[in-house]
């Protein structure tokens, strides 16, 4: 790989600074609150400097979205090469780790309707195969787990895909961080429990099956002639 020039490492290094303000800015207050003039403010570079390396505000958002999509595929890597456990266990780590960016104000939270954010993203070239590599990664764990019985094999894969990747989105934690009954840990742990152990009770489902069955065989009370 070729030695970067001194402009261009300087290039590199502002282009860095602007993607980490962005991302915080981001997970802040979000896509439509955030503008590229506090952007600039933030960083202390004129406008027209910020637009050198990003037309549009909506290429802001997918730099920081390929930024900690990265991050994940890093920490993948990681969690294959240091195996602990079963497949369930690796998506567990793994969205455990999200929860804990999201908790260090480090992820960028985009609105799921908007048309030009969504045509952006899906023309950025870096972040669309980031995310087909992190899906591929997550769903070779997703049917591992399935056929090994640890996940419910009648839920289809892109479904479990889908809901792990709201979890690093997921509002819930900032709303019990917000109140201050729980620490970051517990907030994790009892959002990993409804994640991954679902919200009824271990015995419940059957319970219900077997009350509606009752409730079908029981003969029902004959009316007294009047």
């Amino acid at each position: 790989m070729a030695k970067l020039s001194f402009r261009e490492q300087q290039l590199q290094v502002r282009e860095d600074a602007i993607v980490d303000s962005v991302n915080r800015l981001l997970a802040e207050k979000g896509f439509d609150l955030m503008t590229v003039d506090e952007v600039v403010a933030d960083v202390g570079i004129a406008k027209a400097s910020l637009y050198k390396h990003f037309p549009s505000k909506e290429d802001l958002a997918a730099a920081a979205m390929v930024r900690v999509l990265q991050r994940a595929l890093a920490e993948v890597a990681r969690l294959r090469a240091e195996p602990a456990g079963t497949a369930l266990d690796q998506l567990k780590a793994l969205a455990r780790w999200t929860m804990q960016v999201q908790l260090a104000g480090q992820m960028p939270s985009l609105p799921s309707q908007n048309s030009s954010l969504r045509a952006a993203l899906i023309s950025h070239k870096v972040y669309m195969d980031c995310l087909l590599r992190l899906s591929d990664e997550l769903g070779e764990w997703i049917e591992a787990a399935q056929q090994a019985g640890e996940l419910r094999a009648e839920l289809p894969p892109e479904v479990v895909l889908y809901t792990l990747f709201a979890r690093a989105c997921d509002p819930v934690l900032g709303v019990l961080r917000a109140g201050g009954h729980y620490s970051e840990e517990q907030i994790i742990e009892i959002l990993l429990l409804s994640c991954f152990g679902g919200l009824a009770a271990p015995a419940s489902a059957l319970s219900v099956v077997t009350a509606a069955a009752a409730v079908t065989a029981e003969p029902k009370p004959r009316r007294k002639a009047a």
